[in-house]
């Protein structure tokens, strides 16, 4: 299934294209934005590490039908790209995101998690959404709780800035349709 375009209040999550990479490669380079994913994320950010992520991983899980990609553009200025976030068929891991950190603190990422959630649920009709994070990720976690997460276990995760203590989130269903439906 293509990844659509989706809409919230002030948001336009446009479906990820060969093209974002140039912005990608701009912005995501940033010790705030990488230090809290995976460990295969080369750092230092190697230049044409964005096109090469672009096209041959996410574009290539969408292709296959195990993922879904969006960047996150504000209405008022949608030319600009603010961060990105994903869906995966992933085991424990369906979510991912990532917000340059002058646009964190406003609320985006919980409008564009909302959206996503939905559609992981209603569109993609799927029974549950885990999400990882590194415990000293503390804005990621206040997204899950926002959204009615729930906390389901603890283990150690391998990070950007090394070993971490990972937290494992999630929400069912039937929860989230009871809560945003």
């Amino acid at each position: 299934m293509a990844t659509p375009e989706l809409e919230t209040a002030r948001l336009l999550l446009k479906p990820l294209a060969s093209e974002d990479a140039t912005h990608i490669q701009r912005i995501f380079p940033r010790w705030e934005i990488v230090r809290y994913l995976i460990a295969s994320v080369p750092w230092p950010y190697p230049e044409g590490a964005a096109q090469h992520y672009v096209d041959n991983v996410a574009l290539a899980a969408n292709r296959a039908g195990e993922g879904w990609f969006w960047t996150l553009r504000r209405k008022a200025d949608p030319a600009e790209l603010m961060g990105v976030i994903c869906l995966m068929s992933t085991p424990d891991n369906n979510r991912g995101f990532w917000l340059a950190p002058e646009w964190q603190g406003q609320g985006y990422m919980t409008e564009a998690c909302h959206a996503v959630n939905d559609y992981w649920f209603n569109v993609l009709d799927r029974d549950v959404l885990r999400a990882p994070k590194a415990v000293a990720n503390a804005r990621s976690k206040k997204i899950s709780e926002r959204s009615g997460m729930r906390l389901v276990r603890r283990q150690k995760g391998q990070y950007v800035a090394g070993e971490l203590d990972t937290e494992l989130w999630e929400i069912t269903r039937d929860e989230w349709n009871n809560l945003y439906r």
